[in-house]
């Protein structure tokens, strides 16, 4: 992906500020508030930023991604997933375990076959693992839906009237997601 060491160390720095705007790194968790959309961070596949919608309205968790591949008769798949929102710049592969297929319906309600992988998520300073569906959301408004599982899983509650509740992301990653940089 071409990640430098300034872009981890300021995906450390929101991972900080995140945990100090009410996250815990501890395994029992009370109730923490979460904007309608966050910054999180897949620290497994090397992505330290994406902009992500929380949305309680979709059970698992969902990444843009193309390039899908099976791999291993389908125990593995290979995809690319770019985490910025207007660039198609700095895309990285990814391989992992499948963990199953399942129809979701979109919210247009058109039914889709998908890949379900499990992905580390963190927000707000607490990782949790998430089944995330993996599909084409190029044309949507933002790279991944964070879905009811991994919101209940870390024991977020969401604010729908916030956004960004754990601080935003430095302007240059900003600008990127924006294809300005």
């Amino acid at each position: 992906m071409g990640q430098t060491g300034e872009s981890t160390a300021r995906a450390a720095t929101h991972r900080a500020r995140q945990t100090s705007a009410g996250g815990s790194t501890g395994s029992v968790h009370s109730s923490t508030v979460v904007g309608w959309r966050e910054w999180v961070t897949l620290p497994r596949i090397d992505v330290p930023w994406v902009k992500a919608k929380i949305d309680t309205g979709a059970r698992s968790s969902a990444l843009h991604a193309f390039d899908i591949e099976e791999l291993d008769g389908g125990a593995r798949v290979r995809f690319r997933v770019r985490p910025w929102q207007d660039s198609n710049r700095d895309a990285v592969v990814v391989e992992c375990p499948v963990h199953d297929r399942r129809m979701v319906r979109s919210s247009s309600g058109h039914t889709q076959r998908r890949y379900v992988v499990v992905l580390e998520l963190e927000l707000f300073g607490r990782t949790v693992k998430a089944e995330t569906t993996l599909t084409n959301r190029d044309q949507m408004g933002f790279r991944m839906l964070v879905g009811r599982q991994a919101l209940r899983q870390g024991g977020f509650v969401v604010d729908p009237g916030r956004s960004f509740v754990g601080g935003r992301a430095p302007r240059p990653v900003r600008r990127r997601n924006r294809g300005r940089a």
